[in-house]
């Protein structure tokens, strides 16, 4: 670690904290004066959700070999759930298809 790292203290994570609170701040202003734009919502979600990995679960100080295999984990966990949310519909009914 050099002398900028040791001294930047918390103030990368407050930069960061505020910086997702502006982007939410933007999407309720945004929603209610020009309507919820689903593509544009999504867009600032996936960042604030990386930022939030990235900074407060230290995701970003890990070698790039780590993050690079957890994204197939990743999309093999959400494929699991599509599979699984498809048969509670079905079980929600309480019959077949």
């Amino acid at each position: 670690m050099n002398a900028a790292e040791k001294s930047n203290g918390m103030a990368a994570t407050y930069v960061v904290y505020v910086v997702i609170l502006a982007q939410a701040v933007f999407q309720v202003v945004f929603a209610f004066e020009m309507g919820p734009s689903l593509v544009l919502m999504m867009m600032i979600g996936v960042l604030q959700g990386s930022l939030a990995v990235l900074y407060f679960m230290h995701l970003g100080q890990e070698r790039p070999s780590l993050v690079l295999a957890l994204i197939p984990y990743t999309i093999f966990v959400l494929f699991m759930l599509n599979m699984i949310w498809s048969d509670s519909f079905r079980l929600l009914h309480m019959r077949p298809h």
